[in-house]
């Protein structure tokens, strides 16, 4: 017995691919779908069919995607019917103008076939439900509306942290080195520039993370492999930490059995132990030892990293890898807010998981990759 019919969903769009792609999609769905190439056709479409939802294509020849959705509104019917503006367009003035001409949601492109059938099946239950309880659809659309607006002003400043911050703070790392490398300046003034060196490298991994975060968030962090010796990572990783762990008086040991390779995007898991060990130094008392083991299985890859610290409440585990998570009495584990946050995002993008587990003393960070693109 066939499903029943869900819906009519007019597509309009004037990419033929992007018609068919969410046809397919939808009628696999059980909805009944209207095609339409353009502006006019779409508006003569809405106007012999009865229609429960548009899907709607922004940029157009001719009357574009704003253009439709203010005619649309003033058709017999045209109030009533959610408007899903569908667009590769995603900054705010773009949703604001869609708002403005009176969609109800807002789709950028390219999305998930899953997330287009839930968008659609919200929107139709939706409009069905506006004539029983318009005051609450009002109430709840506006609330929708405003998250999403807050969602793309987070992506702006985002992007404008990373693009417009990494500039002024390279300056000060290359002024910096020029100081380093001044014999004519006093030892101090030498070692004060290395340490703001220190401190503006330590400023620019927490700018990428932030980015990487979002893209994580947005399903947009796709590692680039390439294949890599691990434990030369650790190493160069320990070499440019060396300083700040003699500060502490703590020492770096590498673990590592035979030499494996493996398939990753090498800057992302270089900045995945730079984080780990940078948290360990942190927390490690002076004279005491931060390690990091390398051991490989048939089901992967595992990373290691050990200090002697306080360790992690069993509380807090679950939450340690949360933006900004704090350990009682205020002391943070998350480098600075943010680092093992993006090393959660880093480790998952590529299939693995990560987590922490108390030691004999202090605690011990376990990376798993999995067994795709290992080799020994």
């Amino acid at each position: 017995m066939a499903e029943p019919q869900k819906g009519v969903v007019l597509v309009v769009d004037d990419n033929a691919t992007n018609r068919e792609l969410a046809r397919a999609t939808l009628e696999d769905e059980g909805y009944d779908v209207v095609l339409a190439d353009g502006g006019a056709e779409a508006l003569a479409r809405f106007a012999e069919t009865r229609i429960d939802c548009v899907l709607l294509d922004i940029r157009m020849p001719g009357l574009d995607g704003f253009a439709v959705c203010a005619r649309l509104r003033e058709l017999p019917r045209g109030k009533e019917v959610p408007v899903l503006f569908f667009t590769a367009v995603r900054d705010v003035e773009t949703f604001d103008r869609a708002m403005l001409a009176g969609g109800d949601d807002f789709l950028t492109k390219p999305v998930l076939p899953t997330e287009l059938v839930v968008r659609v099946q919200t929107a139709v239950a939706l409009g069905q439900a506006k004539a029983e309880a318009r005051e609450l659809y009002d109430l709840v659309k506006k609330q929708r509306d405003d998250l999403l607006r807050l969602q793309l002003q987070k992506e702006r400043l985002t992007t404008f942290l990373v693009h417009d911050l990494k500039n002024p703070v390279n300056a000060m790392d290359l002024h910096a080195q020029l100081l380093v490398r001044d014999r004519a300046l006093p030892a101090g003034a030498r070692e004060a520039a290395g340490a703001i060196r220190a401190e503006a490298k330590q400023l620019t991994r927490m700018i990428v993370n932030l980015l990487d975060i979002s893209r994580a968030d947005e399903g947009a962090l796709r590692p680039q492999r390439s294949e890599v010796e691990l434990s030369g990572v650790v190493r160069e990783v320990f070499g440019e930490l060396e300083t700040a762990a003699g500060e502490r008086g703590v020492t770096l040991r590498l673990v590592a059995g035979s030499l494996v390779k493996v398939a990753v995007d090498v800057d992302l898991l270089r900045r995945v132990v730079i984080n780990l060990v940078e948290n360990a130094l942190r927390y490690a008392p002076e004279r005491t030892t931060v390690t990091v083991a390398i051991v490989a299985s048939p089901e992967g890859l595992e990373l290691r990293v050990s200090d002697e610290g306080r360790g992690i409440p069993e509380e807090m585990r679950e939450h340690v890898f949360d933006a900004f998570a704090q350990l009682p009495g205020g002391e943070s584990r998350t480098s600075r807010g943010l680092g093992l946050s993006f090393c959660r995002a880093a480790v998952e993008a590529h299939g693995g998981t990560i987590r922490v587990e108390p030691g004999a003393v202090g605690a011990t960070f376990h990376v798993h990759l999995p067994l795709h693109g290992l080799h020994r």
